[in-house]
């Protein structure tokens, strides 16, 4: 891959989560004190996004990737959100917010297959050269929220403003991107967009238990990134977005211990070490506070990185293995709706149900809350230890093949 190349395809990474961090973990706070917003609004406002992300495999399926360049169809979106992130900078009442947050959301979501689009075209060795590139999309994410929390404005409309402006800039920039014409040919369906043939994983027991238990995962993983940053600012720590980005760092460092895990554990320990450390960040955050116990805090935060790679990235692969090269695709595609957007939406519902339920006169019972999602960890844990199984010794080599290759 040439400089001039990597260049242009590692600005168009960055700036693609500059947009997202700028606004998506810090959303929360900012509709609880500038909006008013009650725990089921800011609920369904994550909840746009799971919306938008199960809708976005459609859009691209049956439109982008088939009748426009990827790189335009990236910049349209991002300068149509730059938009609707403006006119989200003039709103003033949560209910209002929802709609036009639903609406930025289904014009963001299909960006995130497009840098990839563009990028897995034009180098010559996807897996060598796209993780250099995928790694300036948490670096930059890091940038940003830190950023944010130096300037103190997690909570103020200007993290909109922040996202608005990076949009525009990767709207103009991507005109500039490599020509990205669509390839898809004949008759696109629902059935085949949706990974229908991947349904047929679902007849392993072992898959089946796997791909149950992302969903339900997916269910505290919402209460993570909707209510972290509310909860910690109201416990009173300080610099609290500097703190949270320890997360990113945390999953950029265990993912090196992916490969060395397979070969020593194998993936149903890895899958359950992560799940144990949902519990466990779940506890701390409970029990944490800004004082003396701020290092529950701390602990819960860097156990990001457990809690993600080992069980969603080892999950990835593990799909990729019991999919064989057929159908490769759409077991991902039919993973990825099935947690980011099925998982992810009914956790947002509930995470702002829960959060309301545990308010009592305007005050959060933080404890209370967290608690929850910890039972839900806990219940997915014992079903999955008790009830997956899988062929460890000749597994073992098989993903290891998976991530090197």
């Amino acid at each position: 891959m040439n400089t001039n190349l990597r260049i242009r395809l590692s600005v168009m990474m960055f700036l693609q989560f500059f947009v997202w961090g700028a606004w998506y973990g810090q959303m929360s706070k900012y509709m609880f004190t500038q909006l008013g917003a009650t725990g089921a609004q800011v609920g369904n406002a994550y909840a746009a996004f799971s919306i938008a992300m199960i809708a976005a495999p459609f859009f691209m399926g049956m439109i982008a990737d088939r009748y426009f360049a990827a790189q335009k169809v990236l910049g349209v979106l991002n300068m149509v959100g730059a938009g609707l992130l403006f006119y989200i900078t003039q709103i003033n009442d949560a209910e209002s917010f929802y709609w036009v947050i639903l609406a930025y959301c289904l014009t963001f979501a299909p960006t995130i297959s497009l840098v990839n689009a563009v990028a897995m075209r034009h180098i010559g060795n996807p897996q060598r050269d796209f993780p250099g590139l995928r790694v300036l999309g948490t670096i930059s994410w890091i940038a940003v929220t830190n950023l944010i929390g130096f300037l103190g404005i997690g909570d103020k409309v200007a993290i909109f403003q922040i996202a608005m402006t990076a949009a525009l800039i990767q709207g103009l920039f991507s005109f500039l991107l490599p020509d990205t014409p669509p390839q898809a040919t004949g008759a696109a369906s629902f059935a085949k967009i949706l990974g229908a043939d991947a349904f047929l994983l679902l007849r392993d027991r072992s898959y089946l238990i796997f791909f149950i238990a992302s969903i339900l995962i997916c269910i505290p993983l919402s209460f993570y990134y909707a209510m972290a940053n509310p909860a910690l600012t109201d416990a009173g720590m300080t610099n609290v977005e500097n703190k949270m980005s320890l997360g990113q760092v945390s999953e950029v460092l265990f993912m090196l211990f992916i490969p060395l895990a397979f070969t020593r554990i194998g993936v149903k320990q890895m899958l359950i070490i992560g799940l144990l450390a949902w519990i466990v960040r779940f506890f701390c955050f409970a029990y944490g506070n800004a004082g003396a116990g701020e290092w529950l805090f701390i602990t819960a935060i860097l156990l990001h990185g457990v809690c993600f790679d080992f069980f969603f990235v080892t999950g990835q692969i593990y799909t990729d293995t019991k999919a064989g090269d057929a159908i490769k695709s759409q077991a991902q595609g039919l993973i990825s709706l099935a947690t980011y957007g099925v998982g992810m939406y009914i956790g947002s519902l509930l995470s702002g149900k829960i959060t309301d339920f545990y308010t009592i006169n305007g005050i959060k019972d933080w404890a209370s809350i967290w608690l929850v999602p910890a039972s839900i960890a806990a219940v997915v844990l014992v079903l999955f230890a008790l009830i997956f199984k899988e062929n460890q010794t000749k597994t073992n080599r098989e993903y290891v093949n998976t991530f090197s290759e």
